[in-house]
């Protein structure tokens, strides 16, 4: 299923995360989505985030 806007389901995603108080999120990865993790972490809204590679899909956790 493709998703018709990626940086919308991060967001929601991490919204829906904190809001059920889960300490993490999985999300699919991207260049872009690394960029603005690290914004949210520069201006506090998220602690840190990490991508790895699982069974050769980029993971943006």
């Amino acid at each position: 299923m493709a998703m018709t806007d990626p940086i919308a389901d991060m967001l929601t995603r991490i919204r829906n995360a904190a809001k059920a108080s889960h300490a993490s999120v999985s999300m699919p990865d991207s260049r872009i989505k690394r960029e603005i993790a690290d914004v949210l972490q520069q201006e506090g809204y998220i602690r840190g985030f990490s991508s790895s590679s699982d069974s050769g899909k980029p993971i943006l956790s």
